[in-house]
This record gives structure tokens, C-alpha cells and sequence, in this order.
């Protein structure tokens, strides 16, 4: 039986430059994706809103302290919103008494109100003092138009400072973008608190240090009042942030011009107050915590290191100790990505990393899983011709189970050969064409009833059948279902031969077989050179079974069964020991045996028990030289049982050659 192809190990896989030129491929394929794929900037986007709510850097004092325009303000004032801006006045006067240093109104006071309040607003208003600006952007057929909304010029001329209130918000919604102008107003706030801090760099991101509501927080009407609302020097020396901080308006389901979804409306469900989002960018400028997002080019050589290192740990195929390495690289990329954010204020997204690690495990995955197929299938049709169906598909689930670099394992061997071929390949040696006919219409059966036992066919010797049982898949009864395949094969035989008759009258060939059957230890494996070999079997019990087949015709029975078969048997069928041989490597001759009938029928033929129980007596007396003995017990045998009168014959003509 020629092995396949496609299961010999030839221990190196695909070359390792095509599994690194594949990982190149999808490194080549995902790098555009940092460039111009814009629905990946909210992938990482929303990568960055999970990784930077994870243990937070929190400032040992906070930066500034808010004063919220809340409901309960609102109710205690008494007035509709917007209020007049002489309470506006009394509150910074108030906070002034309280030690704030600075005070900014998140604010825009661009509208005139009645001009006794804005006098009165403007005559507290000094250098201390931060007033909200606005940039407005316009789209206009002809281009976009940037707009700046200032407070009135009465405010600035009084020394009031302006900065810009403006944020950015990403595609998505989420307020992620440090402003970027040097006039901004968490900026001009730590100016006037003598902390003059550049710019964030184009593309900083916040990082915020909590959810809505972190900051420390006085209500407006407790700040116009803080002696008898709150702790003494609450305010002192500190900034002051005044703003919308309407809880009805966080909802994010509702919304609001000046409350922002950020990193934490994904945990917490609600939005940031405005002022609460400049406090954070104040602490973000004061104290270097915003984030730089690393450049697209070192993005993109991310993108090749992801490809890399999970081509190396798949290059020879995906196993469990690639599949945790694959594990281990996507949580290198996580949790290097936090560590990053977290200790070096730089974002390096991993999803794109991570994805072209994947895509090579998955790309690996793939080509091993096309790969087991294609084992499957060429096992499949490699063994199918010598193979049960049902062994095949084992095999096909489970291609390991084939050992093919050879093993020693309990093997039943059968041979079976067509008695006078040759007489019959002389008679049609003109007719070639239906010698061959015949032949294979006589192997097909003989072949089927191999397979339907679960046998393997090992080859065909001319007219000759060898098969043997245990191996490739293992077959615990396998004696039994060597000795039913012989059964099966002779019913095969008379069938066809039945159909001969039918088909050409008399004169139509008919066949016999001869089997051996022999179990015992044997090589089974590759046997041939390196050009063609053939998965078989060698070995001494192998030797043996040829001779038993070939001595079913010297003692004229179809099956001779070796000792270790036969006792295998003898609970499934009735016995008879035909003689004792000499066997290579033995200093005793062995018992061989044939099948008479199955083991059902001792309760109804009795005659078959005695000619057992007889035959061991019948070959003692003859190999103790009793020739009377040996006569009439070989008669008697004859008499219990005429279908062996040919192997009677034998046995008398032995008998009768003991000299007396």
C-alpha cells in the first residue's frame, strides 16, 4: 500500500521567508489604514476613552475649585438664568474677601444687559479676573470662517483678562482634544496665577482625572456667602472656576450646549459640565498630565512589529503555545498601550498592532486549517481503496492516529489465494481482456469483505489478497474479524460463482480460495526506499501466514488458522486441530487449526464437539507411531464428518506409513 504524499514529515513546514513575507503582506495591507482610514481614528479614539480612566494620575492638590450654577442656586437666587450680572459683581467680590487669587467666569459676556449692571459688573472687575471668549466656526460655500465672540470691551477696559472657552470635538462627539491656542482659558487662569504654561502641543489629549463631579465644589449661592456655607479658606490662594453645572442638563441622554461626553461617559453614563472640562484642562497644562499621541510613522512601524512578532510565533503552525502567544502579544500591545498613557503620557493606539497580529494568527490559522484539510482529503482518497469507510473517516478526524514511520504492534495477517489460477491463466491466455475481467470481478468481493471486517489491504500478489487487522487505527478483536472476513470471502466465492454459471452455463470457470490467518507481533510502517515505499508489514508471523494459506490446499480446507488466531477464536467458533508444524525459531511444533462452524451450532450438531475433542487424540497416536490407533481414529473422524474426506485422506495415507 503506497503511502500518501501529503502525510509524510518532511519536518520543515513552509519556508520561514514565505511566513515572514505573508506577515509583510498584512503589515503592507494595514499601514494605509493609519493614514487614511478615518473611522479608525474613532476605533482608537474609543481605545483611549477605556485605557485612560484605568488608575488616573491624581494631583496631590487640586487645581483649581469650582462654583457651580446649579438647581439649588438657581431656586436661592430667585432669578431666570441668565441672572444679573450684579450678582455676577457681588460673587466676585465675595470670593475676593474669601482669598481666591484668580476668579473665571466660564462665561461669555458679549451682550450688553442694562447698563446700571454692567457698571456695577465692571467696576469689581481687575486684574484677578478671567472672562470666557468663544470662537465661533462658520462653514461657508466659499470656505470656513473663524469668528471670535469677546466680552464687552467695558470688562476688558476695567482689567479684566480674556481667554478662549472653545473646545474641540471629535468625530464621535467625545470631548477628547486639549485646546490648542496659547490664549485659551485654562491657560490665561494660571497666567494671571503666575504660571505662565505654553500651549499643549497640536493633537494633546486630555487626560481627565475623574468622572463628573471629582472636583471640589460650592454651589453659586453658598460662594456669594461663604462664611456661614463653608469651610473657612476654602477659597483662598486658589483658582476659581465659575460655570453651568446643571445636573438635569448631564444626562446623556439629554444633553446640553455646555456639559460634553468624555472618557468617562462610557463607565458612568453622563456628561462632564463644561467648567468641570476646563478645570481638567487646567490641571492638564499645569502639570504635564495631557497626552501626545505617538507619530503615524512610528504608528505604522507598530504595525509591522505586531505583524512580526506574532510571524514568529506561529511560524511553525498554530498550537496551544502559540495560540497563548498570541494572547501574550495582544495583551503586550493593551497593556504596553496603558503603561504608556499611564506613566509616559503618550498614546500608541494598539489596535491597529494588535489587528495586524491577529490577521497573521488568523492568516496562519487559516492556511494550517487548509492545510489539515488537505491532509484530510489526501488521506481520505489514499486510503479509501484500502480502508473501510469507517476507518477512513477515523483517520480523516484524526490523521495522528496514522503512524507512519514504523512501530511494532499485535497484528492478524490474512492471505488468501485462488486456487488453480494458474490452470485458468493458461485455458485464457488468448483472452487476456476477460482473464483480467474475471479476476477483478472475483478481487472485489474478496477486497469488500476485508473492508466491511475494518481490515487494511495491503496488496494484491497476482491473484493473491493480504490484509491485516490492528493497524493503522487499533482493532481490539482483531482475530475475530480476520476469521469473519474469511468467512465473508468464502460466501463472496460462491456467489460469484453461482453468477458465473448463471451467466456462461457450464462451461464457466470456477473459483476456490485458500486463507491463512496467523496473529501475533509484528513491524507495521514505510517499507521501500525513498523514491516509493509502501505502508506494510514485516515479520516472522507474517511468514507464517503465507505458509498457512498456501497449506490450506496440502490439507484441503479453506481456512488453516494459526495457534495464536485459534485461540483467540475458540470461543466464537468450533475448532478442529488439523496438525503440528515446525515453526521458524521454535524448538516445538505448533497446533494449526480450521473452522468447521460457528460456536452457535454445538448445542445442535454434537458430532462437531466430538470430532474436536477427537482430533488432539488422533495426532498424539500419530506422532506416538500408534499405527492401529491412528487408523481407527481417523475413520472414525471420516465417518463423523465427509466434507474433509481430503484432509481424512492425508491423515490416513500418514497413518498408514507408521511402520507396524
Amino acid at each position: 500500500m503506497k503511502a500518501p504524499e501529503a502525510t509524510r514529515d518532511h519536518g520543515g513546514g513552509e519556508p520561514l521567508w514565505r511566513h515572514f513575507g505573508m506577515a509583510g503582506l498584512i503589515a503592507a495591507l494595514l499601514i494605509p489604514f493609519v493614514f487614511f482610514f478615518q473611522p479608525m481614528r474613532l476605533i482608537e479614539a474609543r481605545l483611549y476613552d477605556i485605557l485612560s480612566v484605568i488608575a488616573p494620575p491624581a494631583p496631590d492638590k487640586w487645581g483649581a475649585v469650582i462654583v457651580a450654577i446649579d438647581e439649588p442656586s438657581i431656586g436661592e437666587v430667585g432669578q431666570r438664568w441668565p441672572w444679573s450680572r450684579e450678582i455676577h459683581g457681588k460673587l466676585v467680590e465675595s470670593l475676593r474677601a474669601a482669598g481666591a487669587k484668580v476668579i473665571a467666569f466660564d462665561i461669555v459676556f458679549a451682550d450688553p444687559s442694562s447698563e446700571e449692571a454692567d457698571r456695577a459688573f465692571a467696576q469689581v472687575l481687575g486684574p484677578d479676573v478671567v472672562l470666557a471668549a468663544d470662537d465661533v466656526t462658520t462653514l461657508l460655500s466659499q470656505g470656513v470662517q473663524v469668528t471670535r465672540v469677546s466680552p464687552l470691551d467695558a470688562f476688558l477696559d476695567a482689567g479684566a483678562a480674556s481667554g478662549v472657552a472653545s473646545v474641540h470635538l471629535d468625530g464621535d462627539a467625545y470631548l477628547r482634544r486639549m485646546p490648542e491656542m496659547r490664549d485659551s482659558f485654562a491657560g490665561e487662569a494660571l497666567r494671571l496665577m503666575g504660571e505662565p504654561k505654553p500651549a499643549a502641543p497640536e493633537g494633546a489629549l486630555i487626560q481627565y482625572i475623574g468622572p463628573a463631579y471629582t472636583y471640589p465644589r460650592a454651589s453659586y449661592y453658598q460662594a456669594l456667602d461663604p462664611a456661614n456655607f463653608l469651610p473657612p479658606g476654602f477659597f483662598k490662594d486658589r483658582v476659581v472656576l465659575i460655570g453651568l453645572s446643571l445636573k438635569q442638563a448631564t444626562s446623556a441622554d439629554i444633553g446640553t450646549p455646555d456639559a460634553f461626553p468624555t472618557p468617562y461617559t462610557l463607565t458612568e453614563g453622563t456628561l462632564t459640565p463644561g467648567v468641570e472640562v476646563q478645570a481638567n484642562i487646567l490641571d492638564n497644562l499645569r502639570r504635564g498630565l495631557y497626552v501626545l499621541p505617538v507619530s503615524r510613522p512610528l504608528m505604522a512601524l507598530l504595525v509591522i512589529l505586531g505583524a512580526l512578532l506574532a510571524a514568529a510565533s506561529s511560524a511553525k503552525g498554530m498550537t496551544w503555545r502559540s495560540g497563548l502567544f498570541a494572547v501574550s502579544v495582544l495583551a503586550f500591545f493593551i497593556i504596553g498601550s496603558w503603561a504608556l498613557l499611564r506613566f509616559g503620557r503618550v498614546w500608541a493606539p494598539p489596535a491597529l498592532p494588535a489587528a495586524a497580529a491577529l490577521a497573521v494568527f488568523g492568516a496562519r490559522f487559516g492556511l494550517d486549517y487548509a492545510r489539515e484539510r488537505h491532509l484530510r482529503r489526501t488521506v481520505s482518497e489514499a486510503f479509501s481503496r484500502y480502508l473501510s469507510p469507517d476507518l477512513v473517516a477515523q483517520l480523516a478526524r484524526d490523521p495522528s492516529a496514522l503512524k507512519l514511520g514504523g512501530e511494532r504492534r499485535n497484528l492478524s495477517i490474512l492471505f488468501c489465494d485462488v486456487r488453480g489460477f494458474t490452470t485458468l491463466s493458461e485455458k485464457l491466455k488468448d483472452e487476456p481482456e476477460r482473464l483480467t475481467t474475471l479476476i477483478n470481478r472475483l478481487l472485489d468481493p474478496l477486497s469488500a469483505a476485508v473492508l466491511a471486517e475494518g481490515g487494511t489491504i495491503d496488496k494484491y500478489i497476482g491473484d493473491c489478497v493480504m490484509a491485516f487487522w490492528n493497524a493503522p487505527l487499533p482493532s481490539p478483536d482483531h482475530p475475530l474479524k480476520a476469521a469473519r472476513a474469511a468467512m465473508r470471502m468464502l460466501e463472496a466465492v460462491d456467489v460469484l460463482n453461482a453468477e458465473l454459471k448463471r451467466e456462461q452455463g457450464e462451461e464457466a470457470p470456477r473459483f476456490a480460495i485458500g486463507v491463512g490467518i496467523n496473529t501475533g507481533d509484528c513491524v507495521v510502517g514505510n517499507v521501500g526506499s525513498r523514491w516509493r515505499y509502501d505502508y506494510s508489514v514485516l515479520g516472522d508471523t507474517v511468514n507464517l501466514a503465507s505458509r498457512l494459506e498456501s497449506l490450506s490446499k496440502e490439507y484441503g480446507v479453506s481456512i488453516v488458522l494459526g495457534p495464536a488466531t485459534a485461540k483467540a477464536l475458540q470461543e466464537h467458533f468450533v475448532l478442529i486441530e488439523l496438525d503440528r508444524i515446525a515453526v521458524k525459531g521454535r524448538s516445538e511444533k505448533s497446533a494449526i487449526f480450521t473452522i468447521v462452524a460457528p460456536a452457535e451450532e454445538r448445542a445442535q450438531n454434537p458430532v462437531l464437539v466430538q470430532l474436536a475433542e477427537l482430533h488432539p487424540t488422533l495426532l498424539d497416536a500419530i506422532g506416538a507411531g500408534k499405527r492401529a490407533e491412528a487408523l481407527a481414529l481417523v475413520q472414525h473422524c471420516r465417518t463423523l464428518s465427509p466434507l474433509l474426506s481430503s484432509y481424512y485422506r492425508k491423515l490416513m495415507a500418514k497413518a498408514a506409513a507408521i511402520p507396524e
